[in-house]
């Protein structure tokens, strides 16, 4: 329908949003970030169920099938009616040419708005300023990381893509921040339009304890939560940044601590540091830039085993493939490259040439198929040994209908 498959811009959105008249009249908290994303919503929209509250999501992208993408009390919502609202959108969209995503977003938002939510969790899809999902105000924005990716469309430094995704704050209403390091570009953005910009490390905070941790914020302390079940100690950024989220909204959605512990222990997120059990035990995580990769490369060295780990990698030819094998190198024995067969996917070649480059041409061997790599990894693989399939949304999603099909 739209003769490209990404262009950034809300006119389009916005004309179509006014049609359907969708204004919608329950809390919105919109998430925007390079990484940790995905995590974020989860753990808001778990801690919202557990709350009692009837919460909306809204991810991307899906690993096999769209309904991921839309739910309703942490409950995919069903093909009849996600149907019902793409005929709602096409219906009322008269001759606007809208994106894949643009025509999502307006979907996800019409069916919410009919199921009678309480709040919305909304993850932004590319950026945040010019961002389908910025076409709805946030009463709350969240932004957990700026990192370098997708610099085809936000720029090539941290301080112009740090600019794009604080596109997503609003004036006079809450910014949280979990990267703790922002770029200007965040900090003079918010101070510009007058958001209440609150930062990791100065506004809230976290403190790690054996076996718990403790938050810090404005409005509250939160004492013995346990860990988040989403891998990685760079979750509790992450999880503090939802607990700051929650308190502002406090008047509106009341979060107790029981809520927040309970929440934290059930949010669960597929392809994020994903262990499936067996032997050998199979890790899978969408890491696909050298940001994300590096934080997979502290996952796994928190967890040493006494055989290798065996590396499926498959990435797609825009990613900067030379520093995600630069942040993983030290943590993988053996690379069997695959084939993502997407117009985007980088070829075994490419893969190749990069792994060469940093002096691991001798333990890669080019696997064809992300199927046949997949079946050389699982030969090549010892029961002491560990497989971890990392490098995009398609290395994993292909991985899972794998499994899936063997039962």
């Amino acid at each position: 329908m739209h003769p490209t498959t990404i262009e950034l811009g809300l006119e389009r959105v916005n004309l179509v949003k006014n049609a359907l008249g969708l204004a919608p009249n329950f809390p919105v908290i919109s998430v925007g970030g390079t990484n940790g994303k995905g995590s974020t919503c989860a753990m808001l929209e778990a801690v919202l169920d557990a709350a009692g509250y009837r919460v909306g999501c809204y991810t991307s992208p899906h690993l096999l099938s769209y309904n991921e993408r839309v739910r309703v009390g942490r409950q995919q919502v069903s093909d009849a009616d996600l149907c019902r609202a793409f005929a709602a959108v096409e219906a009322a969209r008269n001759g606007t040419s809208l994106t894949y995503f643009e025509f999502g977003t307006l979907a996800a938002l019409w069916h919410f708005a009919q199921a009678g939510i309480d709040v919305a969790v909304l993850e932004v899809g590319l950026g945040g300023r010019l961002d389908a999902v910025n076409a709805f105000d946030a009463d709350c924005a969240v932004l957990t990381s700026v990192a370098l990716d997708h610099m085809d469309y936000l720029g090539d430094t941290r301080d112009a893509i740090g600019f794009e995704k604080a596109g997503i704050f609003r004036t006079g209403r809450p910014a949280i921040c979990a990267d703790p390091d922002p770029p200007e570009s965040v900090v003079r953005h918010a101070v510009q339009i007058g958001a209440d910009l609150q930062r990791i490390g100065h506004d809230f905070g976290i403190a790690a304890e054996r076996g718990q941790w403790r938050y810090q914020g404005r409005h509250r302390n939160a004492v013995a939560l346990p860990y988040p079940a989403l891998a990685g100690a760079y979750q509790l950024g992450n999880a503090a940044a939802c607990i700051a989220a929650l308190d502002e909204l406090r008047a509106r959605l009341p979060v107790s601590v029981n809520d927040l512990r309970r929440g934290l222990l059930e949010a669960t997120l597929p392809g994020r540091f994903q262990i499936l059990p067996g032997n050998p035990a199979l890790i899978l995580d969408v890491a696909h830039n050298p940001h994300a990769a590096a934080a997979l490369a502290g996952n796994l060295k928190s967890m040493p085993i006494a055989g290798r780990t065996v590396a499926l990698f498959a990435m797609l030819a825009d990613k900067d493939i030379a520093g995600v094998v630069r942040a993983m190198k030290d943590v993988v024995d053996v690379w069997i490259v695959g084939e993502i067969r997407e117009s985007r996917g980088a070829t075994a070649e490419q893969i190749m040439q990069a792994l060469h480059g940093e002096g691991l041409a001798g333990s890669a061997v080019a696997g064809g198929s992300l199927a046949e790599a997949f079946a050389r990894a699982c030969d090549a693989a010892g029961e002491n040994d560990r497989i971890v399939a990392f490098g995009s949304f398609y290395t994993v999603a292909e991985v899972l209908r794998l499994r899936r099909g063997n039962g």
